[in-house]
């Protein structure tokens, strides 16, 4: 990662408000490229494991790149934002049980900046929102600096657009869209994403980069709605539904992503809502898309619970809670909904999952966890267990069944094993 040449002109001084997945990375490349960073929590507890350089997430990379910006001396954390020439929003957006977006930590991100906007500013708006957000309510609280926007300071949007586990290497390398209020807050904002990114940096209108980071998680959403309906209907005529995707995406022009317990993260299970919500006549697909994906934690549970009906007083050892595999990120985790489905029947269960350690649920090792179990629920597809032999458990199991809803184990090695293997 190459440092970049500073200029006179070019914002010195970023404020980064929000240390999570997205933010602290950013905070961090941007360190090391040559700008001198202050980074905002609230939670003190984080504050104070940054700039002790300690990692207070899992993220490949993230801890020599922390490092190397802590001992650079361009990048302390603390709970309140300072002044800047350049202050970057990454706080969660999160929905409502409504399905309706909660911009609150927007909100206050945008108030606290106020008293530190100066003439010449610029704020970035990274985190996903509504279209309309970034020159309609952002804008509208930072004009309460008495300061008038496209004047005297200047606004954009670039949402992110990483995956966790390549979150450093996809802040580089991916292009970037930015959409700024007007040609001069977007060709600022364009500056300086040059100067960490690697990919192209495309510029249009703020409502336009809002949809493009909408649509991009609503297509995906649809797909594997669409991937989750071939499962349920492969099941229906007894097939193995990813057998048939895989087979049909043998095809040039087909691209079905991979069926699945249901869809998590901060993003795919709720952008779409964005969308759904504040075009509630036009976007039926959408909605359509998230109901089938809301749906499989439950239908997941109920063929487990199916797979046991014979077994007395069964128990099932759940192996995996992250959303995804090889990350310790359990935001809007399937594996929360097929749990409460499961006590809902009252099947008794343990959890194993060797990445998160912060979750409502006791979390132990795999061993512990399949002592005297009647099945293995896979929910995230952690190379740990792809790699686990599965000789190593039989002895442990009171009935030896294993529900694979990743389509990741050795179907024909567990079987050898003596494991009745459902797919999903």
């Amino acid at each position: 990662m190459l440092l970049a040449v500073e200029t006179a002109n070019d914002p010195q001084r970023v404020c980064v408000l929000g240390l999570g997945y997205v933010g602290l990375p950013t905070a961090a490349i941007m360190a090391v490229n040559g700008f001198d960073v202050t980074g905002v929590d609230l939670r003190s507890d984080v504050v104070e494991a940054i700039n002790t350089g300690r990692l207070p997430l899992q993220e490949v990379g993230l801890k020599r790149v922390l490092q190397a910006a802590i001992n650079s001396g361009r990048l302390r954390a603390r709970q309140t934002p300072s002044p800047a020439d350049l202050f970057v929003i990454a706080v969660p957006t999160p929905v409502r049980d409504d399905h309706t977006p909660d911009l609150s930590y927007v909100e206050q991100g945008a108030q606290s900046i106020v008293p530190h906007l100066a003439r010449g500013n610029l704020v970035v708006l990274e985190s996903t929102v509504p279209p309309g957000t970034t020159d309609g309510m952002l804008t509208r609280i930072l004009s309460g600096s008495g300061l008038t926007p496209k004047e005297d300071f200047f606004v954009a949007h670039c949402p992110e657009r990483v995956l966790p586990g390549r979150i450093l290497a996809e802040l580089v390398e991916n292009d970037r869209v930015i959409g700024g209020i007007d040609e001069e807050s977007g060709r600022r904002a364009a500056k300086v994403y040059r100067r960490i990114a690697e990919g192209k940096v495309f510029v249009t209108s703020a409502i336009t980069a809002e949809l493009v980071k909408l649509v991009e998680n609503a297509y995906r959403d649809v797909n594997v709605a669409f991937a989750n309906e071939i499962a349920r209907v492969s099941r229906e005529w007894g097939v193995d539904g990813s057998e048939v995707v895989r087979l049909a995406n043998r095809h040039p022009r087909v691209s079905i992503l991979r069926p699945g317990p249901g869809v998590g993260g901060h993003c795919i299970p709720v952008d779409p809502w964005f969308l759904i919500q504040t075009s509630p006549d036009l976007a039926h697909l959408m909605r359509a898309a998230r109901e089938v994906n809301d749906a499989m934690p439950v239908w997941v549970a109920d063929r487990a619970a199916s797979a046991l009906a014979d077994i007395p007083d069964p128990k099932i050892s759940v192996w995996g809670v992250a959303y995804k595999g090889n990350v310790d990120d359990a935001r809007e985790t399937p594996a929360l909904k097929v749990i409460e489905a499961l006590e809902a029947r009252g099947i008794r269960f343990s959890l194993a999952d060797p990445h998160v350690t912060r979750f409502p649920h006791p979390i132990s090792t795999v061993d512990e966890s399949v002592a005297g179990a009647d099945c293995i629920l896979l929910l995230t597809d952690h190379d740990e267990f792809t790699r686990l032999d599965p000789a190593s458990v039989v002895g442990k199991m009171r009935t030896r069944i294993v529900f694979d809803t990743r389509d990741c184990l050795n179907a024909h090695r567990w079987r050898e094993a003596g494991f009745r293997v459902i797919p999903l």
